[in-house]
């Protein structure tokens, strides 16, 4: 894939001699096509944990349902576990090459492999090689995610002015939730129009052929950016780095401000994230037992209403300043995270959607209170030169292992113990590390100027 040429229109002015004043004058494009894309990305993502009951009968042996709903989440999980080769990967290229190149090649990668998914034929046809095949996808789908946040997010960063950046960031920070919501939505319509048998039979591939259309549109907008303004005046005064892995992890203190990321940050963003929402879906589907539909409806609903907080926080990060709020998210979340499932329990016989939803909600605005702001942090713990690759690898890990095996291990954790309640143990725990490493390691980041380097 050689480099893409953008339009000479396409270049944002570039905030000569210092950074961006106000609104740059296209900003809301940058913004536009970058959460766009990522947003598609994560659509393409979370069809597949979106339709792990029915790709667990496609792909895998008949027999035990539980164990293949298991092999399926483990499938899933594969995804995230590869997440970090491809923030080192795409966050080299992205910090030699240059942002836009790196995020335009992850984008075609997750399209292609999405759509793959849609035409792989299923174990009544060719056997074991569908979920060797199927996990071989996945794979891909995870190194492109890799390299997709991280570059959406220092794409975004470095157009904007240092003191509203928690803000313009946030949007990027909405795409994952509007991913899952877009998933949850498109299964629902194709479900609802050519009915449960059809769906179940050939209708499940269809949202993933739906990926060719939205990812061919986000390309197109994408190639009508140019580079972040930031990182070209960098490129041109010679600071680019040359070797940026090496650069980001050579020394014990680069690894000690990783390590502090990682744990005082994106790990407990990670698992009160996926447990707002990605759990809350199968805790509905698999646990309570709630009609498909239902369940479906109540997790889209609740997106709606909670998104719009990730904006909220990252503005008021800007106010207030990123830690305090990342750490009280996490304290909040680690202290009601089973008071609120249970609860859950308590409205799902007879079912009381409304009261549900609220609580979904709930966990959504305790999930944003770290989410939000957490593009900000990043982009400021970090130097631009490696930037892209230097924040890709602590998100990642944070939000590939930690966050991506947590459908996996919770659900596991209940199969073994027979409680309902036990598999949330292990987001309580994670959310509670991260509040007591991040209180006592991390430094504020919020009045640090990055355009000051160039």
């Amino acid at each position: 894939m050689s480099k893409p040429e953008a339009p000479a229109t396409a270049q944002l002015p570039d905030p000569n001699p210092g950074e961006p004043s106000g609104t740059p004058a296209g900003i809301w494009r940058v913004i536009a096509a970058s959460t766009a894309g990522t947003m598609i990305e994560w659509y393409d993502f979370f069809i597949f944990g979106s339709l792990a009951t029915i790709l667990a009968t496609q792909f895998y042996p008949p027999g035990n349902p539980t164990a293949s709903f298991l092999k399926t989440l483990a499938t899933f999980a594969v995804g995230f576990a590869v997440r970090p080769l491809g923030a080192l990967f795409f966050g080299r290229l992205g910090d030699r090459v240059g942002r836009k190149f790196a995020f335009l090649a992850t984008l075609l990668i997750m399209g292609g492999s999405t759509a793959a998914i849609g035409f792989l034929p299923g174990y009544k046809s060719i056997g074991l090689a569908a979920p060797i095949l199927l996990v071989a996808l996945r794979l891909l789908q995870g190194l492109a995610l890799g390299g997709e946040y991280g570059g959406a997010a220092v794409y975004v960063a470095e157009h904007v002015p240092d003191k509203r950046r928690g803000f313009y960031t946030s949007f990027i920070q909405t795409t994952a939730s509007l991913g899952l919501f877009i998933s949850l939505v498109v299964i629902l319509v194709i479900r609802n129009t050519i009915g449960e048998v059809a769906f179940a039979d050939w209708g499940w591939r269809l949202p993933f052929y739906l990926s060719i259309i939205l990812v061919g549109v986000s390309f197109y907008i994408r190639m009508q950016l140019g580079e972040s303004p930031l990182y070209s005046r960098l490129k041109t005064q010679g600071g680019a780095s040359v070797t940026p892995v090496k650069e980001s992890f050579d020394t014990w203190p680069k690894w000690k401000i990783v390590l502090k990321v990682l744990f005082g940050v994106t790990a407990g963003q990670a698992v009160t994230w996926y447990t707002a929402q990605f759990y809350a879906l199968f805790f509905l589907q698999t646990v309570l037992k709630i009609p498909i539909t239902a369940a479906y409806g109540i997790v889209a609903v609740s997106l709606v209403i909670g998104t719009p907080a990730f904006i909220v926080f990252g503005s008021l990060s800007d106010r207030v300043g990123r830690k305090r709020l990342m750490m009280l998210g996490n304290l909040l979340a680690a202290l009601t995270c089973i008071p609120l499932y249970r609860a859950m329990t308590a409205f799902a016989s007879p079912l009381n959607s409304p009261a549900i939803v609220g609580l979904i909600v709930i966990q959504i605005v305790f999930a944003a209170m770290i989410t939000g702001p957490v593009a900000a942090f990043l982009v400021e713990s970090f130097p631009a030169r490696v930037r892209y690759t230097s924040m890709s690898l602590p998100y990642h890990f944070g939000n590939g292992w930690f966050g991506g095996f947590l459908p996996l291990i919770a659900t596991a954790l209940v199969a073994r113990t027979g409680n309902i309640y036990t598999g949330l143990i292990y987001p309580t725990a994670i959310a509670l590390m991260t509040f007591i490493v991040g209180t006592i390691a991390l430094d504020e980041t919020r009045q640090r100027r990055i355009w000051d380097e160039v």
